[in-house]
């Protein structure tokens, strides 16, 4: 037993000899690194490089370094190596710094600070683009059988406020490695550039990289300051509508289909949002599926419009914006039975006006007296109708003679009497 506790003893001694020759004491100082440089790479892009201290005390010790970023946007991050590459905004000058730290060891001081900058890029104020807003696409490729899609990108923005008359602008975009100018501007009425049209770029949305744009300018009467903006490909990509939408009716079973949208992404990639429109009763059902498929009992005396959206899920890439919708497809009965209701509206509204029209004319051209003359009233004696009286004077002083006609007719006789 007294041999055993001896033993560990020893070796409990030479773990901690060998641990504290190991970890540094407060005696062992960290130097901060030399030669640090900012070297740009790329469009909105740069890379930091510095070089261990020569003078670093070496041990059997982990060293690291803590990477800041000061402009112009602060962020810190730890690397191993003596290099790192960075992407982002520069025209509004970049600073970042450096320092040598006990890796997986925070609790120990890290050594000083040295730091690095690169200037402002020159260029008169309010002469640089503004809103600038970019949006990808993808469309089917007929140049080449090696890719089936192409991405294509769209660039707008306007021009800086106190920019001159004179003044032009070119774009630039970065993805990866790859970077290429503008060939296609519209331009506003001064013809200066303020849209750009890329129909086929090197995008690959299966990518990681951010899309940098780069605006620059001249002008003969001010320096133009240029402009950097970095875009997330899942924030600015305009995903085409499903295609092939198809609906059908059977009995009181829709059944609506369709293809994946135009796209790099395979099928397993995008969930729909389908909108049932029931046109009759103004309502709005949506509905939201993995599948291109969908079947919804409906009402077989309505008429349906049916429209189908897309959108990237999560399992493929960040989350972006809904397509639009596609155009809509119109099922059911009701219209039929809608049009016959109005057609007879409106047979009956002509035949009223018809009357009324023909009212009208008959008033005033008095058609209708000429058409149908008023029928006389009898008189109270049949014998009135055939008698007619004559008066005749003699002269002055004389008696008058009354003479009564009776009028008969055939198989009558005719009389005359005459009074004194």
């Amino acid at each position: 037993m007294i041999i055993m506790a001896a033993t560990l003893l020893i070796l409990f001694g030479a773990i901690d000899v060998l641990q504290a020759d190991l970890l540094p004491d407060k005696k062992f100082l960290l130097l901060p690194p030399v030669n640090f440089t900012i070297k740009i790479t790329g469009l909105a892009q740069v890379l930091l490089l510095w070089e261990p201290n020569p003078h670093q005390e070496q041990r059997n010790v982990n060293l690291g370094y803590a990477v800041r970023i000061n402009a112009p946007q602060e962020d810190d991050y730890e690397t191993k190596d003596t290099k790192s590459q960075c992407v982002t905004i520069l025209h509004k000058g970049f600073s970042a710094s450096v320092q040598t730290i006990f890796w997986n060891k925070h609790s120990l001081p890290a050594s000083s600070w040295v730091s690095a900058e690169l200037k402002e890029p020159p260029g008169s104020p309010g002469t640089s683009i503004v809103n600038l807003t970019c949006t990808t696409n993808t469309a089917a490729n007929n140049y080449t059988h090696l890719s089936p899609y192409q991405v294509s990108l769209h660039c707008t923005w306007f021009v800086g406020q106190d920019a001159p008359e004179d003044t032009q602008y070119f774009l630039y975009y970065r993805y990866g490695s790859w970077t290429e100018e503008c060939q296609e501007y519209s331009k506003d009425i001064l013809k200066r550039n303020i849209a750009c049209w890329f129909p086929r770029t090197f995008i690959n949305f299966y990518g990681r990289d951010r899309l940098a744009v780069h605006v620059n300018g001249s002008s003969k009467h001010a320096a133009i300051k240029p402009f950097d903006q970095l875009f997330d490909l899942h924030a600015i990509d305009q995903i085409n509508p499903p295609m092939n939408v198809t609906a059908e009716t059977e009995g009181n079973c829709l059944s609506i289909q369709w293809k994946k949208p135009v796209s790099t992404f395979p099928t397993h990639c995008f969930h729909y949002e389908v909108k049932i429109y029931n046109i009759r009763k103004d309502y709005i059902q949506t509905e939201r599926i993995m599948t291109n498929a969908f079947i919804l009992i409906i009402d077989v005396t309505s008429k349906y419009s049916v429209q189908v959206r897309a959108e990237v899920n999560f399992a493929c890439r960040e989350k972006g914006h809904w397509s639009e919708w596609s155009q809509p497809i119109y099922v059911g009965n009701d219209e039929q039975k809608l049009s016959t209701e109005w057609l007879i509206v409106l047979i009956m509204a002509a035949m009223c006006f018809i009357l009324l029209i023909l009212t009208l004319i008959c008033r005033i051209c008095h058609l209708w007296t000429k058409l149908f003359p008023p029928v006389p009233e009898p008189k109270s004696n049949i014998k009135d109708l055939f008698v007619s009286t004559n008066y005749e004077k003699a002269g002055s002083g004389e008696t008058e003679i009354e003479v009564l006609s009776y009028v008969e007719d055939s198989g009558f006789e005719v009389l005359e009497d005459s009074v004194f």
